[in-house]
């Protein structure tokens, strides 16, 4: 599973925020990482250098093999905070994405293809 992550212009600590926010991701998605190609975290500060409120935002789009990309956008006070929440949403998006795919084979009307029958001719 490979973890881009990409920041605006007005967050800083580029580098070891990449690795901190890799680090959280690959920890809430590892029960799932090998159904994982790509993951690619979006962290930006909605007030530019202004503070206040909850203006962070982290967009999570992970690529699921064979599946379209699901995301999930959180905001909070602070980074750790936006990445906490959105990592936590993210993981819950593609838990349930991959239950229903379960049950939606599960529950396949489609016929069997042909030599796929277990009896014995």
């Amino acid at each position: 599973m490979k973890i881009q992550v990409h920041t605006d212009n007005t967050i800083s600590g580029r580098e070891s925020l990449g690795d901190s926010v890799r680090e959280t991701v690959e920890n809430s998605l590892s029960h799932v990482s090998g159904r994982i190609t790509r993951v690619e975290v979006h962290l930006s500060d909605e007030n530019g250098r202004k503070s206040g409120g909850e203006d962070i935002k982290c967009v999570i789009e992970a690529h699921l093999e064979g599946r379209p990309p699901v995301a999930v956008t959180h905001h909070a006070a602070n980074l750790g905070q936006s990445v906490d929440g959105a990592a936590d949403k993210i993981s819950r998006l593609i838990q349930h994405t991959l239950e229903k795919l379960r049950d939606e084979n599960r529950h396949r009307t489609d016929p069997e293809p042909p030599g796929a029958s277990s009896e014995a001719g």
